[in-house]
């Protein structure tokens, strides 16, 4: 285990009487307590967020980011500081007292200069989340890829009007359907946060709505092929961040 988080316990269940400031502890969230027939850990399934919690630095339009992470300038080799944090990620879970986890795919490793190296640097940090999930019971409740954040998605990924771009969306996408398969995630989710436009005069919306509806098709085919059930999920998200999204609200995710 890592050296992180030495000095925090696992966080317990204290309740609210008496001080409850003294220490790290839930007032309220009891796990183990029976409400209408299920435990409260069944009905409140927390996951943490990759991204959010190991990866994200707390950047805006108007600077750098102002995170600073104790793992910060420890490892100069970014596969190395890849598998360190699923140390501290592991050791982070089992103090919190969650059952899941989540991430995109380029939450875990870095990017190589190909996608066959990239996928390679993924597959090494998985091993590794896989190898804790035997150890620790802990649980994927969903996974997606990251078809936004790489300026090669500055035009869309599914609705990109470059077929090398859609070619390699849908490699990127079929491989993090395969680690979804592997670390048992419960659900897949697809979030467009390229796929929209700013005007009319530089997109064909029917044709790019064709492309996204058959990546979706395809995607769910090669889920059912590899015999990946998780559910699959769209999530609309409107003007994030585009003025107009394809994924805009349920009626048009539904539409596609």
């Amino acid at each position: 285990m890592s050296d992180l988080w030495q000095g925090i316990n696992k966080i317990e269940y204290v309740g609210n009487k008496g001080d409850v400031k003294s220490g790290l502890g839930f007032q309220y969230y009891n796990p183990e307590e029976v409400i209408l027939g299920k435990k409260m850990k069944d009905w409140l399934r927390f996951s943490v967020a990759y991204w959010h919690t190991f990866d994200q630095r707390l950047v805006d339009p108007f600077g750098d980011g102002t995170a600073i992470r104790p793992f910060d300038g420890k490892y100069s080799d970014p596969m190395d500081l890849a598998l360190a944090k699923v140390d501290y990620a592991f050791e982070f879970y089992q103090k919190l007292g969650v059952n899941f986890l989540a991430f995109h795919d380029r939450d875990l490793a870095p990017e190589g200069d190909t996608l066959r190296e990239t996928n390679k640097n993924l597959d090494k940090v998985v091993d590794k989340i896989v190898e804790y999930q035997k150890d620790t019971g802990m649980k994927v409740l969903w996974n997606t890829s990251s078809l936004f954040t790489n300026p090669r998605f500055v035009s869309g990924a599914a609705t990109s009007p470059y077929a090398d771009i859609y070619a390699y969306s849908a490699a990127q996408l079929k491989h993090s359907l395969e680690i979804g398969k592997r670390v048992g995630s419960e659900n897949y989710v697809f979030w467009g946060g390229r796929e929209g436009y700013e005007s009319l005069w530089n997109t064909d919306m029917k044709r790019e709505q064709e492309h996204i509806a058959k990546f979706f098709h395809m995607a769910k085919d090669y889920a059912n092929e590899i015999g990946f059930d998780a559910q699959m999920l769209l999530e609309p998200k409107p003007k994030e961040p585009t003025t107009h999204q394809y994924d805009f609200d349920a009626a048009t995710t539904i539409a596609s």
